[in-house]
């Protein structure tokens, strides 16, 4: 929250200011908000397994980062509120190529180590089966979207694009976010069909927001074929264009403000500022912010009095 600069005027900044406090007591009534070196509570007759962000001090479990306490059974950890991606086998990760190799590329994924994405594991373009050549070497100068496979001795990433649906991204917007901000979920990849847009939330921050590609898995195309099939559509249709930059900036207003982003965020604040006649320019303006922050406030308010019962 700190990070966000607006020009907001003394209506707006006393709206914003309750719709961030209410946030802020709803937060803390929901998990238990720790700093460091606070007490945890526990069961003292029950073995208590002190996981990440807890120490064992005069036998006591104290916090040893601030966050949120997470309980699994008898394991006790802290999750940071903010912190940079650490990646873990399986996660769903966007990158941008920032050097080619021999036969493999490297790709900034916005972690302090590298990822290599190998030139053999890369599926070709509607799934054509024939050798890479030192032409499909060049042609991967973009962004790419991949899964983590093995994490390396030195912290390095290998990448590895399991399916069809895996590989180069084209005709979108590329956007990065705290990686904080993405939890890992079964489903990262998002067709939003009544957009005609694809949404991939990438584990590590990078989130892509594109023209919908059609993916059949069971299909193999010869070269000739997948030639043919990309003179068909060449273009982005213009209503298509203006959905991708809606959704784009209904992602930019949740990261400023902080939220968790989930598609289902996302999609709400894209259709309310259709409903509310928002121009996509307009939606990054200090109004938009307000209300957005408003709207989560009473959407969070809700769905605790529904659960809890009225405060």
């Amino acid at each position: 929250m700190g990070d966000l600069r607006l020009r907001l005027n003394q209506t707006q900044r006393v709206r914003l200011e309750a719709a961030l406090h209410e946030l802020q007591i709803l937060a803390a009534a929901a998990a238990a908000a720790v700093t460091f070196a606070d007490n945890i509570p526990v069961n003292p007759e029950d073995t208590i397994l002190k996981g990440h962000g807890t120490s064992d001090q005069d036998g006591e479990v104290v916090a040893t980062v601030c966050g949120v306490v997470e309980r699994v059974q008898n394991l006790v950890c802290v999750r940071t509120l903010r912190a940079r991606y650490k990646p873990q086998k399986g996660d769903i990760v966007i990158g941008r190529v920032s050097e080619i190799a021999s036969k493999r590329w490297r790709l900034e994924i916005n972690f302090s180590q590298g990822a290599v994405l190998m030139l053999s594991s890369m599926n070709l373009p509607d799934g054509i089966q024939r050798r890479r050549t030192d032409v499909d070497e060049l042609n991967m100068q973009s962004i790419l979207e991949a899964e983590v496979r093995h994490i390396q001795h030195d912290g390095s990433l290998d990448l590895q694009p399991r399916s069809q649906k895996y590989g180069k991204l084209q005709r979108g917007q590329l956007l990065t976010v705290p990686a904080y901000l993405v939890k890992r979920r079964k489903q990262h990849f998002h067709h939003l069909e009544q957009y005609d847009a694809d949404l991939i939330l990438g584990c590590n921050g990078f989130i892509w927001v594109g023209e919908h590609v059609a993916v059949d898995e069971g299909t193999n195309l010869n070269e000739d074929q997948h030639k043919l099939s990309m003179e068909v559509e060449a273009f982005t249709p213009l209503e298509t264009r203006r959905h991708i930059c809606r959704l784009a900036n209904a992602v930019r207003v949740l990261s400023a403000l902080g939220f968790t982003l989930t598609v289902e965020l996302i999609i709400q604040t894209a259709e309310a500022s259709l409903s509310s006649h928002v121009e996509i320019s307009d939606m990054l303006g200090a109004e938009f912010y307000v209300q957005t922050a408003e709207r989560e406030a009473k959407r969070r308010a809700d769905l605790s009095r529904r659960m809890n019962g009225p405060r």
